[in-house]
C-alpha cells in the first residue's frame, strides 16, 4: 500500500486543524496534545485508538506555519518529524499539501506554490469568500482535481442519511440549516453538507440576506422551486443542524462526531490522489461559493 508524504501548512486564530487533521494520520502524543490550546482536540482524540484509527494511507512528514513555536508544539504533539522553516521547502519533500488555514484571503498565496509545482492541495473551508477568489484559485491548477476543498461535515455520518431515510421524507421541497458564530467563516459547514443532499436542483435563482452582527439568515431558492434557509447565530449555543421537509415527511439531522467527519473528509483527499476517487464538483464548489458572497453582501444596520 503506497503511503503518501503530506505536508500540513498554516495555522489561524481559532482553528486548530493543525493538531486534529495531523493526529488522524500520525497519532499524537499524550503530553503535548494534553497541552492543545482547543481542548476539544484532545477530549475526542483520547476516546479513540491509534494507530489502529489512523489513516494508513498517508502519514504527516512535514509542518509550516507563520510562527515557529507553534509548529514546533504542533509538531511534538502530532508525531510530526520535520519544520520547514519556508512555505517552498514542502516541495520536493511531500505528496500533497494540507492547508490547513480558514481564514479564505490567504488561501490564494498559500496554495500558489504548491499548485504550480503540480502537488495536490486540500484547502480549508471556505476555499474564497468571493467567486472572483474561488476562480483565480482554481486557475492555478495544473490538472483538473488537483484543489480539493470542504466542510469535513459534507462528509459526517449524521449528515449522510441513508436512502431509505430519504425516501421515507419523499421529495424534497425545504430545507432549514443553522450554525454557529459568523457567516464568511462558517456558513461553509452547512451550504456544503445541503448542497450534497440535495442533488441536482437546477441553477440557483435567488440568494436573499438580512443580517445583524455576526447572525444572518440566507434564502436561496433554485430552478426546481426548493428552497433552503441557512442561518448563522452568532453565539447561540447549538450544534450545526439541517432540517429537510419533504412531500411525505421530514427528518432532522445534528452534527456530532468531529474525529469521524475530519477523518472522512481527509480520506476522501487520500483517495482523489490515489486515484480510487473522482475529483469534486467545480460547479458545486462554485456554487458554494456564491452562496457564500452573496449572502454576505447584505445586513440590518439597526
Amino acid at each position: 500500500m503506497k503511503q503518501l508524504k503530506l505536508g500540513i501548512v498554516g495555522i489561524s486564530s481559532g482553528n486548530g486543524h493543525p493538531y486534529s487533521w495531523a493526529a488522524i494520520f500520525n497519532g499524537y502524543n499524550d503530553r503535548y496534545m494534553r497541552s492543545c490550546p482547543y481542548p476539544v482536540i484532545y477530549q475526542y482524540l483520547s476516546k479513540r485508538k491509534f494507530p489502529e484509527e489512523a489513516i494508513a494511507e498517508g502519514f504527516v512528514t512535514h509542518i509550516w506555519t507563520q510562527d515557529t513555536a507553534a509548529s514546533r508544539h504542533i509538531a511534538a504533539a502530532a508525531n510530526i518529524p520535520h519544520i520547514a522553516n519556508n512555505l517552498e521547502d514542502l516541495i520536493g519533500e511531500v505528496d500533497a499539501v494540507l492547508l490547513a488555514r480558514d481564514d479564505a484571503a490567504l488561501h490564494y498565496q498559500l496554495s500558489k506554490p504548491f499548485l504550480l509545482a503540480g502537488l495536490p492541495v486540500y484547502i480549508d473551508k471556505p476555499l474564497a469568500t468571493t467567486v472572483h477568489m474561488a476562480q483565480e484559485i482554481l486557475a492555478l491548477q495544473q490538472y483538473e482535481g488537483q484543489v480539493f476543498t470542504c466542510s469535513a461535515l459534507r462528509f459526517a455520518s449524521e449528515f449522510n442519511p441513508t436512502r431509505e431515510e430519504l425516501n421515507r421524507i419523499g421529495t424534497i421541497l425545504h430545507v432549514d440549516a443553522c450554525v454557529m458564530k459568523d457567516w464568511e467563516k462558517y456558513s461553509m459547514h452547512i451550504i456544503d453538507p445541503v448542497l450534497h443532499l440535495i442533488g441536482n436542483q437546477g441553477e440557483i435563482t435567488s440568494i436573499e440576506s438580512l443580517g445583524k452582527n455576526n447572525r444572518r439568515i440566507v434564502h436561496v431558492t433554485w430552478e426546481s422551486g426548493l428552497q433552503a434557509c441557512f442561518a448563522t447565530l452568532g453565539d447561540v449555543p447549538v450544534k450545526a443542524t439541517i432540517r429537510l421537509f419533504g412531500s411525505e415527511n421530514f427528518m432532522q439531522m445534528v452534527y456530532q462526531d468531529s474525529f469521524s467527519a475530519f477523518k472522512n473528509a481527509l480520506l476522501q483527499f487520500v483517495n482523489i490522489v490515489l486515484g480510487r476517487k473522482e475529483p469534486q464538483s467545480t460547479d458545486l464548489i462554485m456554487d458554494a461559493v456564491r452562496i457564500v458572497e452573496e449572502g454576505g453582501k447584505y445586513s440590518l444596520t439597526d
